[in-house]
């Protein structure tokens, strides 16, 4: 199936003619799959002219330029629309009605789930057509299992939690239920789309916690609410994406998504207190050697509490700058650099190239498949990087990446490193990683294995790259590196100019390692020894998002997952 573009209005209040009319002028320039009409299509007809409007729909005087689907809002449907209904199961060519609770697979092979009305916990109706919804309305719905797209007249209880969108001024919050809540948490819908009268409102994206039979998919919920039409209010009643069916978790996840904020009637874990708490979950520094030696060793921390997963509730979104198919880039908390380190700059360059695998090595990612397209994204990222550097400083800065692969960690990632080219070149840095393993009597660095699957690499790890821009960088152009699908497949060192060494430090399964061994070598040679715990330099959140925006400028036009 290919991505459909999709429509949605909010509340039509029988202005038929007018709605469809400019429908159909988008629809010319769009080729929509499908339109869907939140909220009240019909409102109250008590006028002359909604009498009308609905008269001419029926008579088909009015045209519905494309498939329409609509629910229930807060009033009844027309007598003869039911009727209408009920006779051809359509109200006239191209307009369906999803009915007060209903699961509907469209030929695009898009699945809409559909909960009209409001919440009454009194009604005892059994009548498709009234607009009001129990419990237990609610509740049958689950059993959809998923839903590409959930309609509901009303809000879900807490969508508003974390949130830092705000509700226009004069705007009255609507109603929110927890069913609703519950049932957007149980259906993960790539879009949950609701109706609010007066005023337009969109959250920032959400995630919902994995679940066990798919632990590695990370869900994202929009959640977007439609102003009524109106031909003097200037919020926003139309709204249009394209959305594919067919495409796994997460395809895009935005900076600044949230971690869902809908409350469940189930009890939950409880989240860490803290971002820095769930870093130190992580983290592996010297604290180890003052807990007690007999204290039984705590679990690993799974999706929800690793510092790295796009699924814990406390991670700092803030700090994530781009995002792709198999993995993310977020500047370091702590960065060696800082914003001042490198002229060329003015962001600190320290980043992590992090995997959505919750895995403790890409050899452990289990489907080759998955392991190759996660390894070779990562790489496409540093090639970018290398790109990025090199326009900005016009060869005068190069970079170092490690990895730090161990079966016992939590989650491998990549730290990526500018370093002064001059100290490449003049063979200072492979210099300084072999003196300090020495020093450490860790084993002899080796140079990298020449498999052709490095993402297999079996064994514990320490895996370094050095990258040496090209003498002459006045060509550096953006995204001279990935231009076409084939750079993609092609070697990291064929895609970036310049040259590349691989070094490998083998690391048996017991042996004592320094996890901070990159940043301690690295903080020696730039002189930045003072920063050498990255605890002493978190920097507030405030400061972190003036570098993380600062880098994003000057990424944007080498980020791959931005074209198109």
């Amino acid at each position: 199936m290919m991505a459909s573009k999709i429509i949605v209005l909010g509340d039509v209040n029988c202005e038929l003619r007018e709605v469809f009319t400019k429908l159909a002028k988008l629809h010319v320039k769009q080729n929509f799959s499908l339109a869907i009409i939140t909220g009240d299509l019909f409102g109250d007809c008590s006028t002359e002219h909604e009498l009308d409007e609905v008269t001419a729909l029926l008579n088909e005087n009015i045209s519905v330029p494309l498939p329409t689907y609509f629910g229930l809002g807060s009033r009844p449907l027309p007598t003869r629309v039911i009727e209408r209904i009920e006779a051809n199961d359509e109200v006239c060519p191209n307009l369906f009605f999803l009915g007060r609770r209903g699961t509907l697979k469209t030929a695009e092979g898009i699945r809409i789930v559909s909960l009209g009305g409001n919440f009454d916990s009194e009604s005892k109706s059994t009548d498709k057509y009234h607009p009001a919804y129990t419990e237990s309305d609610a509740r049958a719905l689950h059993g959809a299992h998923h839903a590409d797209i959930l309609v509901t007249h009303q809000w879900p209880k807490g969508i508003r939690t974390g949130s830092k969108v705000s509700l226009p001024e004069d705007a009255t919050p609507p109603p929110e239920v927890q069913c609703i809540a519950d049932l957007c948490s149980t259906l993960k819908p790539r879009y949950h789309l609701t109706s609010s009268g007066g005023f337009f409102y969109e959250r920032e994206p959400f995630f919902h916690m994995p679940t066990e039979d798919n632990p590695d998919a990370k869900p994202l919920t929009r959640f977007i609410s439609l102003a009524s039409y109106s031909k003097t209010t200037k919020q926003k009643w139309m709204y249009a994406f394209t959305l594919d069916p067919n495409a796994p978790h997460p395809l895009t996840v935005p900076v600044g998504a949230t971690a869902s904020p809908l409350p469940t009637s189930q009890a939950k874990r409880k989240p860490l207190t803290s971002q820095k708490e769930s870093f130190s979950r992580f983290a592996v520094d010297d604290d180890h050697s003052h807990r007690p030696r007999k204290r039984a060793r705590a679990p690993p921390p799974g999706p929800d509490q690793c510092f790295f997963c796009l699924s814990n509730p406390n991670i700092a979104t803030h700090l994530i700058t781009s995002i792709g198919n198999e993995s993310y880039l977020t500047t370091a908390k702590g960065p060696l650099p800082t914003s001042k380190t490198f002229p060329a700059l003015d962001f600190p360059g320290h980043m992590l190239i992090i995997p959505f695998s919750h895995s403790p090595t890409l050899n452990s990612i289990s489907d080759p498949d998955s392991r190759l397209a996660t390894y070779s994204e990562m790489q496409r990222y540093r090639s970018a990087l290398h790109s990025m550097l090199n326009h900005r400083s016009a060869g005068a800065l190069g970079a170092v990446t490690w990895e730090v692969s161990r079966s016992n960690g939590i989650h491998v990632h990549w730290q990526f490193l500018p370093v002064p080219s001059a100290l490449i070149k003049r063979g200072l840095v492979t210099a300084a990683f072999k003196v300090e393993a020495e020093n450490l009597k860790y084993p002899k660095f080796e140079s990298a294995s020449s498999t052709a699957d490095p993402s297999a690499e079996a064994g514990d790890f320490f895996r370094l790259w050095i990258w040496d821009p090209p003498a002459d960088s006045s060509e550096s152009e953006p995204q001279a590196e990935a231009e076409t699908e084939e750079a993609d497949s092609q070697p990291d060192s064929q895609k970036s100019s310049g040259s590349e060494k691989s070094l490998l430090l083998p690391l048996g399964p017991e042996f004592r390692f320094d996890l901070q061994f990159g940043r301690r070598v690295m903080a020696k040679l730039m002189e930045l020894e003072k920063r050498i715990n990255w605890k002493n330099d978190v920097q507030s959140d405030a400061e972190e998002e003036v570098d993380a925006t600062a880098f994003k400028e000057a990424f944007k036009d080498f980020d791959f997952t931005l074209e198109g």
